[in-house]
């Protein structure tokens, strides 16, 4: 797979970007969210990509993140979902909203995205809710790593502990470097995890 690539912006289009890579120029399908954070045509940039081939066609899509394109590959897994849509749904929102709504469960929000009906918005969150999570979530989940996984060694769920330390790491008095701090967050997210 294509991870990335790095070239100088020649044109944006409704859908499309093209970039010119060692003087090669691609045509990219992106999501709005993409094409707004891509810079003035002219400038260097970097995406991150998807090559999607069938017998009668290549296509490549880019991203401004990774954090959306791990939710374009965890849409295009949903039955009823291809690429086309998946990128139309990753246009429909900002990825912030998607995730709240997926974990809520909400149907009627997630089908108002053009070309999104209530039946696939349906398959959608059976299939993802509780599993997406944004790029600062990650990134919290990253930083308190062993306080999650500790907690899920004595039996809590996984996405609850790491969702009880985020909640509680702003809490917790002290620098998060040190090892009191950490054991006051392990603490409470015990007595979180523990009264529901």
């Amino acid at each position: 797979m294509i991870h990335s690539l790095t070239g100088i912006l020649t044109g944006k289009g409704d859908n499309v970007f093209y970039l010119n890579n060692g003087g090669l120029e691609w045509e990219i399908i992106a999501s709005i969210e993409t094409l707004a954070a891509l810079p003035d045509t002219g400038n260097e940039v970097r995406v991150y990509t998807f090559l999607y081939h069938k017998e009668d066609a290549m296509k490549l899509f880019g991203f401004h993140s990774m954090a959306e394109r791990s939710l374009f590959f965890d849409l295009i897994k949903v039955n009823g979902v291809g690429p086309g849509l998946a990128v139309r749904i990753l246009s429909g929102m900002p990825l912030s909203s998607f995730i709240t709504y997926l974990d809520k469960g909400d149907e009627t929000a997630l089908s108002k995205i053009p070309g999104l009906g209530k039946k696939t918005a349906q398959k959608i969150i059976l299939a993802l809710r509780g599993k997406i999570t944004s790029e600062q979530e990650n990134k919290d989940s990253e930083r308190f790593r062993d306080i999650i996984e500790a907690l899920a060694e004595m039996g809590f769920d996984r996405k609850k502990a790491a969702d009880a330390v985020r909640e509680l790491a702003d809490e917790v008095p002290g620098n998060p470097d040190d090892e009191a701090y950490e054991k006051e967050l392990f603490r409470l997210g015990i007595k979180r995890l523990s009264t529901g």
